[in-house]
């Protein structure tokens, strides 16, 4: 492989991780506190998370392609799921990872979204009950954006570890 396809390959992984966790970061440190300050209010939560979701889908596929780059031109790669060395073991680690932060990001994407849209259709007819139901959507989804969150840090850090060796 050319040095200048190598590099972009590096270039394009680092901005899709960049674009990825920092959304996670800003969502989870960010955005969560002030939704719970009440200084933005449920559907700005919303409008953020939608905004988001295609930045997420977008740096996922990149990350996939580019990682695969990356990982076949390694000088540490020894073939798929030969993990006698420690820079092998990291990998797959920091790879079980990404499968836990796509996991929760297909469970939050498919499941708590999509409801949190139904509950706020119910609550221009019951806003008793849309109040506790949004309650518990809410409470679930920063439990899952916290789980993504030290999945992110999994990433990183095996990411490092794989660097060093």
């Amino acid at each position: 492989m050319t040095f200048w396809l190598l590099a972009l390959s590096y270039w394009l992984h680092l901005l899709a991780t960049v674009v990825w966790l920092g959304g996670l970061a800003l969502m989870g440190l960010v955005a969560w506190p002030a939704l719970r300050q009440q200084t933005l209010q449920s559907n700005q939560w919303l409008t953020l998370q939608k905004r988001f979701t295609p930045l997420v889908n977008a740096s996922l596929i990149v990350l996939l392609v580019t990682g695969l780059i990356q990982m076949t031109n390694d000088t540490n790669y020894d073939g798929f799921l030969r993990v006698d060395t420690l820079w092998s073991q990291a990998i797959l680690v920091k790879h079980i990872a990404v499968a836990g932060m796509i996991i929760i990001g297909g469970i939050v994407q498919w499941r708590v979204h999509p409801a949190m849209e139904r509950v706020a259709l119910l609550a221009t007819q019951r806003p008793q009950l849309a109040a506790e139901e949004q309650e518990a959507l809410q409470r679930r989804e920063i439990r899952l954006l916290r789980l993504n969150m030290l999945c992110a840090a999994a990433v990183l850090l095996f990411t490092a570890v794989a660097t060093a060796v």
